[in-house]
């Protein structure tokens, strides 16, 4: 497993000159699966998150989830397959054949050892390794399924998903809780970078099952609402917790280069990148997500003038959405810069978010218009310029996204749209 960095992106001497553009993307999100799906519902502002139906969750304290529906395994991955994966790996795997499909490309477009995959995790197969453990101790050992050597594993999707596309290049995982989407994306990028063509990368996390949401709901930070209107509210003075959720998105990274010769569609670039780690609570220091916002715009030769929107993080507590309004209020002013949340739509995704929220960011791009964060209704306290109520229509060609996870990670990714990429 690979952490974060805890500086800005990799130096030219580093990690080569090559730049990294996105050519294909697969999706699968509570409000949408596949890409234009997803992206025309964020537009209408058409929310999934609502009482969990996987599993009876009376019992608990938070019952409100972003659930995948409508997605039937058998009609995207092999039979054989089934058996071996739990749902996150499952999501990964289809993820993956639909931005491959997207890309224009299939097994034999390139040397094995010439193409790769890194993703990011932060629960593994928590449903899979829930049903194997009720199977030890309410059955025998015996019953327990032969797969469970790794389908639990923070590192099955990327091993899965290598297997199944016959990646021999670099292969990885980042498990860095919500900024691990961004982080994977980056070592992808850097994998460009020293010259391996093409890369699967993202994230993906479903952890909707009684034992994982029994972990989440430890952390003391889950939203008790019954409303799904109120539920998840970052930057609102109501704010009191997120809703989890379950989804995220695969995305094809190419060496620019190669892909033009071939004629690829770019979705676009990824043009920057930093990651911070901040001071253990209580220390007196303040956070480092500032630094890590300037650090991407830095590595992608920007300045706060030239993104056009941001995609926050939206934490959906006081504090932390606190710590990220002065953050983005230090960069680029008070109320400088449009700032969203669409994960106010699917509840917080984990790994999974941050790519996703990656493919808004290129589709707001390429359309010109900022998806909404809905159901938010006062800001007060924040001096951002919270999109809400219905999209904006934005001009630029550079975007900013935000993640961050619980421990103190701190991510920060640029975006150029296909026009300039």
């Amino acid at each position: 497993m690979t952490t974060a960095p805890t500086t800005a992106g990799p130096t030219t001497t580093e990690a080569g000159t090559a730049r990294a553009v996105v050519t294909g993307v697969g999706v699968l999100a509570p409000n949408g699966i596949g890409a234009e799906e997803y992206w025309a519902a964020t537009l209408r502002g058409r929310s999934g998150i609502a009482r969990i139906t996987r599993f009876d969750p009376s019992s608990y304290p938070s019952r409100l989830a972003g659930e995948v529906t409508g997605f039937s395994v058998r009609d995207h991955i092999p039979s054989r397959l089934v058996p071996q994966t739990d749902r996150t790996t499952q999501f990964a795997l289809a993820g993956a054949d639909w931005a491959l499909a997207d890309a224009g490309l299939n097994a034999d477009s390139l040397p094995a050892d010439e193409r790769g995959v890194v993703t990011a995790s932060a629960s593994g197969g928590f449903e899979f390794g829930q049903r194997e453990l009720g199977h030890l101790w309410g059955k025998d050992p015996k019953h327990v399924s032969a797969y469970m050597s790794f389908a639990w594993f923070y590192a099955v999707n990327s091993g899965q998903v290598s297997i199944r596309h016959d990646l021999r290049g670099p292969t990885g995982v980042l498990v860095t809780d919500q900024a691990g989407g961004l982080d994977a994306v980056a070592q992808a990028r850097r994998r460009i970078r020293r010259g391996t063509p093409l890369m699967l990368t993202g994230g993906m996390d479903a952890s909707l099952c009684p034992y994982g949401l029994a972990a989440q709901i430890s952390a003391g930070i889950l939203s008790r609402s019954e409303d799904p209107t109120r539920a998840y509210l970052p930057f609102d003075a109501a704010a009191d917790g997120h809703v989890p959720g379950e989804g995220g998105a695969i995305l094809t990274l190419e060496d620019a280069d190669r892909a033009r010769e071939r004629g690829a569609r770019v979705h676009g670039e990824i043009g920057g990148y930093a990651a911070t780690f901040d001071p253990r609570p209580g220390s007196g220091r303040p956070s480092n997500l500032e630094r890590a916002v300037r650090g991407a715009l830095d590595d992608a030769g920007l300045r706060p003038g030239d993104i056009a929107f941001v995609l926050a993080d939206g934490a959906g507590e006081p504090e932390p959405d606190r710590v990220e309004a002065q953050a983005l209020t230090a960069v680029f002013g008070p109320g400088g810069v449009p700032v969203t949340v669409p994960k106010t739509m699917t509840g917080r995704l984990y790994s999974g978010a941050a790519p996703l929220d990656l493919v808004t960011a290129l589709f707001a791009l390429r359309d010109g218009l900022v998806p909404p964060t809905v159901h938010v209704e006062e800001t007060t306290g924040h001096d951002i310029d919270l999109v809400t109520g219905a999209p904006r229509p934005v001009t630029g060609d550079a975007a900013l996204v935000l993640a961050r996870g619980r421990g103190g990670f701190n991510s920060a990714m640029v975006v150029r749209g296909p026009a300039a990429a």
